[in-house]
């Protein structure tokens, strides 16, 4: 990797002018590099190669999912206020369908308080909320035997609504998943809220869990072997698929029609991009100023990058059929006999880094919310 300086404000007009090159002329970086020290840099410019793509590569084929997701084990389901039980007491029809055969279930249920307690004959209030099925029926029967000779008691949950995951972002069915007895997985989950294709940001799946918040890339987990499909959910959980509208790849320079792209999977390539936009204009553009500007949160005390790729080698469309983007990349790909860097870098690095910035800002916001 070569450091690619900015002029410092200091230096004199003549040592500018020697920055500038003439028509049809290609940029000497390493004569730039002299004349600055690394110290005043504020990019790192970095020549995309098949060594770079191979370690790129490497790096995000170890994704994983956090081992605190993974910890956890989902036990039997726990009653909660709100939660419609129905009891069934063998061979005593009035303890089980008080109302009536002909009454559908739900008429005889009984529904639990606010405080987690519910009213059942003979044994008044049973504080029921935090146990298990198997629990209140031990309790119920343990009671009825003083009134009843060996009672034979079964507990149901017919109305599940104590406990919740919100589902939040780019799903087709946003809001509230009741959590029932059965144990639920994030992808079964998933499967059920279904995912908005022309809205999401698969690089970008988070799950808050008791205050903490856990990032996925959903994209590269369920396409590579990894452990996802043994994350279970648990009630409380908030699961938020990032919006795409505000993750962009803007494009630039020589190009038939420049724009912003919207970002939707880890898996956007620089030719995929390029191809979208028509690619470099074959007339004006310059095969090898192709770059990638990636931008940081403070330009003041980070260093941003700027990835370079000589389109004129053959072996450039392999490359950059590897090279993957990431949410506020911006592609330049700059004009033949291009004349001064400097004010490329000092109008494209801002732009990258405020739209990052502004970016994370914003899906922060909305997975908190």
């Amino acid at each position: 990797m070569t450091r690619f300086p900015l002029v410092a404000l200091g230096v004199s007009t003549l040592l500018l002018q020697a920055c500038v090159l003439a028509p049809g002329m290609h940029m000497d970086t390493d004569r730039l590099v002299s004349q600055d020290s690394a110290e005043n840099s504020m990019v790192e410019m970095v020549q995309i190669t098949p060594k770079l793509i191979a370690q790129d590569l490497a790096v995000k084929s170890q994704a994983e999912v956090p081992p605190e997701l993974l910890s956890y084990v989902p036990e039997n389901y726990r009653i909660g206020p709100n939660d419609a039980l129905f009891i069934t007491v063998w061979d005593h029809p009035e303890l089980t369908i008080p109302g009536g055969q002909q009454q559908p279930s739900s008429a005889n249920a009984r529904v639990v308080r606010d405080d987690g307690t519910l009213f059942y004959p003979f044994i008044g209030n049973v504080q029921v909320a935090g146990k298990t099925l198997e629990e209140l029926r031990e309790i119920i029967a343990t009671r009825l035997a003083r009134y009843i000779e060996q009672p034979q008691v079964d507990v149901n949950v017919i109305e599940y609504n104590s406990q919740k995951i919100y589902f939040s972002g780019a799903f087709e069915n946003t809001g509230i998943l009741p959590v029932n007895a059965q144990r639920l997985t994030l992808l079964q989950a998933i499967g059920q809220a279904g995912i908005d294709p022309e809205r999401a940001d698969l690089s970008n799946l988070t799950i808050t869990r008791d205050g903490q918040t856990y990032r996925l890339d959903y994209d590269r987990l369920t396409t590579s072997p990894s452990r996802i499909g043994e994350v279970y959910l648990k009630p409380g959980d908030k699961v938020h698929m990032g919006l795409n509208d505000s993750r962009k790849v803007l494009v630039m320079g020589e190009i038939p029609r420049p724009g912003a792209l919207p970002y939707r999977t880890s898996r956007m390539t620089l030719s995929e991009v390029l191809g979208t936009v028509g690619g470099p204009s074959p007339l004006s553009a310059s095969g090898k100023e192709v770059y990638v500007i990636r931008g940081v949160e403070n330009i003041e005390t980070e260093t941003a990058t700027i990835f370079q790729l000589n389109a004129k080698s053959p072996s450039a469309f392999l490359l950059a059929n590897q090279f993957e983007m990431q949410p506020q990349d911006v592609v330049f790909v700059g004009a033949a006999g291009i004349t001064r860097w400097n004010r490329v870098i000092s109008q494209l690095v801002p732009t990258a880094t405020i739209l990052y910035t502004g970016a994370r800002t914003e899906d922060e916001v909305r997975s908190n919310n």
